[in-house]
């Protein structure tokens, strides 16, 4: 969330950056109802200036009667004034965060800049199969059953597949353990919150599960309990940054997606990932050295496993609202011909910790809002998309990396008998 004095001061970008990012919002509005709100405060301190200068008066009829007028227009004023706070928030709330000068403009996808790529792409002898063939003649994916007892979009990983699954998640998860990240399983069931404070709501809230339960919500990624980790309070700059890997179940309606990639595992409602979230200093220049941390982490992964991948530096009409600044990563799919996203890394600066109010304490012993970023490690089950497809073999089977060779107690998944 930005704040009402950096709108004040900085009203063109800001209307410059909603274009961008091809979002709305009342800027004209925002600053009224601003004025508004000081106008307010400054009259309220007045009625409560001359209330205690009445009260070490000697009592008078007029003094009493001047004392219940100004009781009641604090009340009405008091009111006003939360009713323009209220507005006020809401408004502010619309307002993505302002990109860094190196984001690419562009309107959506096609504006997006491919820094580099890594891996060679496998080159076939026979007719690839799809994960979803792979998934059935290897008999590790259940897409039918997912779909009876789930729903649409439902699946069941099974036999190897289900090894596979685990053993990828572990393994991203030590390694990032042994990076110095502190380990976190994340709860999914969430407040409200939390995915404003992520940046979730307003925006995405169509995406969200909500729950019976007041205030419960599923989240779609555990950036939000973990960003709102330490909501309200205030650290040391001595013990920033905070490095987190956590680990979560993760639930999404897909409700923007009608239509895309309906079979498969590419875009599903439940799925598990590993995720990297720092609590850092309000730096942009460190910002983007942890960014760069992060980035190196989620790329190292994919080496690891051998898959092939292409790194971009996304657009402002193509990131989210909260991000100053994105990188994804796409891992080669054949049986799309192409790559598809399997990673983001984002910095977020202090949009996300001003409406969780996470500050620190400065040496000087000053406060200032911190600085958040995250990054997606891993996902699954879309990482299994690209590893059986690239990884297949000519009767069906597929090799499986030699780093999870000890996780998983199989080096290749076999046609099933």
């Amino acid at each position: 969330m930005l704040s009402v004095d950096y709108i004040r001061n900085n009203k063109e970008e800001v209307i410059r950056v909603l274009k961008n990012k091809k979002r709305e919002a009342d800027v004209d509005k925002i600053l009224e109802l601003d004025r508004q709100k000081n106008e307010s405060l400054l009259l309220i301190q007045k009625l409560r200036e001359e209330r205690n200068i009445l009260s070490k008066k000697t009592i008078t009829q007029e003094g009493k009667e001047r004392g219940k007028k100004i009781k009641q227009e604090l009340k009405i004023h008091e009111e006003e004034l939360k009713s323009t706070e209220e507005q006020l928030s809401q408004l502010i709330s619309y307002i993505p965060n302002i990109p860094l000068e190196e984001v690419p403009i562009g309107a959506d996808a096609s504006g997006n800049i491919v820094k580099h790529a890594w891996g060679n792409l496998p080159k076939f002898d026979f007719a690839p199969l799809s994960h979803i063939e792979l998934g059935k003649k290897l008999d590790i994916i259940d897409t039918e059953r997912g779909t009876k007892t789930s729903g649409f979009r439902g699946y069941f990983l099974k036999n190897q597949g289900a090894v596979l699954h685990i053993s990828l998640m572990f393994y991203a998860f030590q390694k990032l353990i042994q990076k110095g990240f502190i380990p976190l399983i994340a709860p999914s069931i969430v407040k409200g919150f939390t995915l404003f404070g992520s940046g979730q709501f307003p925006w995405g809230k169509d995406e969200v599960y909500k729950l019976n339960d007041d205030d419960a919500y599923l989240a779609g990624t555990s950036e939000a309990p973990v960003s709102a980790y330490f909501s309200g309070e205030i650290l040391s700059e001595d013990e920033l940054p905070k490095k987190f890997t956590a680990f979560s179940p993760c639930f999404r309606k897909e409700a923007g997606s009608y239509g895309k990639d309906t079979k498969g595992l590419y875009r599903v409602h439940e799925f598990w990932k590993i995720e990297q979230i720092i609590i850092a200093k309000n730096d942009v220049n460190q910002a983007r050295i942890l960014h760069e941390e992060l980035q190196k982490n989620a790329e190292e992964l994919l080496q690891d496993l051998g898959l092939p991948y292409q790194v971009l530096l996304m657009c402002t009409g193509d990131m989210g609202e909260p991000q100053i600044k994105k990188y994804d990563i796409e891992t080669w799919m054949p049986s799309r011909n192409s790559y598809g996203e399997t990673m983001s890394n984002s910095i977020m600066g202090d949009f996300q910790t001003r409406r969780l109010n996470i500050k620190y304490r400065k040496r000087d012993g000053s406060k200032e809002y911190c600085f958040t970023l995250n990054n997606t490690a891993l996902a699954s089950p879309r990482i299994l998309i690209a590893l059986l497809e690239n990884f297949q073999e000519k009767d069906g089977s597929v090799r499986i990396p030699k780093v999870l060779h000890t996780l998983t107690g199989f080096d290749k998944i076999p046609v099933a008998k």
